[in-house]
């Protein structure tokens, strides 16, 4: 039996794992087997991570390849195939990850103002203030269905069929609805429709037209893009003390590691506030005295 096969179809009846996923874990999985002197299903810990220590690839590409081992080993024990997870203890090369860019507030002011110099104006200033004041994914917002508009709140089907409920501000919620006046009625499901062959915006589209206001609003266009909105929007929210689990949920992260780059680039004045009330903080500076 192929097990490498009856686990990414578990993958896709069980987690919804998009096409690209499970062809990266196919081909991750493939290679281990080919590689490893007694395939997969009788690997050893030290033969796994002599495998993994020895690949000539980038950080990221072997921590990808060691989540694909975890995963698949994790499916074998949970279906009693095998009794003891070789990926258990394993250790990996640590993967150095760039801190977010980000743009200032007034940086944010300037590009939704600059919308309004844009054809498609209204349009473009509801999609920048939905990335901005929910920390959307910019898939999750050019698919975004009339169906996921609820009042003050946003129901999106994030990645791997995972749903999650954000809020909007005020400001949000007007730039929308405006929209949605202006929009009409059509027979598209889709918030944001187009002429493509998607049916919505699409999202080299929007980035271009993103890229067009960055000039007008006189910001570098290299320094804008949607996923600096999305940085920028979980940024300054932990910078006015927003909860980081809260942030979590809002960005649809599976794991808060992901979330917690976020605390690398707090302003100095939050982190003036954490040394001063940090119990540990104080108890080392009485330590040091």
């Amino acid at each position: 039996m192929n097990y490498i096969d009856v686990f990414l179809e578990a993958l896709v009846a069980e987690k919804g794992r998009s096409e690209k996923t499970l062809t990266s874990y196919a081909s991750d999985l493939n290679q281990a087997e080919s590689a490893l002197p007694n395939g997969l299903l009788n690997a050893t810990e030290s033969e796994i991570q002599n495998y993994l220590s020895n690949l000539d690839d980038k950080a990221s590409s072997i921590a990808r390849k060691a989540s694909a081992l975890r995963g698949f080993y994790k499916f074998l024990m949970l279906e009693k195939i095998i009794t003891t997870n070789p990926t258990k203890n394993i250790e990996l090369p640590k993967r150095e990850r760039p801190l977010p860019k980000l743009l200032s507030t007034d940086e944010i002011d300037l590009l939704i103002s600059s919308a309004g110099d844009v054809k498609n104006s209204v349009r473009l200033r509801a999609m920048i203030e939905l990335l901005y004041a929910s920390g959307l994914r910019v898939s999750e917002l050019c698919e975004l269905p009339l169906t996921g508009v609820l009042g003050d709140h946003l129901l999106i089907h994030g990645k791997g069929a995972k749903e999650r409920m954000v809020p909007m501000h005020a400001g949000a919620v007007a730039a929308l609805q405006k929209w949605l006046e202006l929009r009409g009625d059509t027979d598209s499901k889709y918030v944001f429709p187009s002429n493509s062959k998607d049916g919505h915006i699409t999202r080299d589209g929007f980035f271009k037209i993103l890229k067009k206001c960055a000039v007008l609003s006189g910001i570098d266009p290299s320094r804008v893009s949607p996923h600096v909105l999305r940085h920028s929007f979980a940024s300054h929210l932990l910078s006015h003390g927003a909860n980081l689990r809260a942030i979590q949920t809002m960005l649809g992260h599976e794991d808060i590691s992901t979330t917690q780059i976020y605390t690398h680039v707090l302003p100095e004045q939050l982190r003036e506030t954490m040394e001063q009330y940090h119990p540990l903080s104080n108890k080392s500076k009485a330590t040091n005295k």
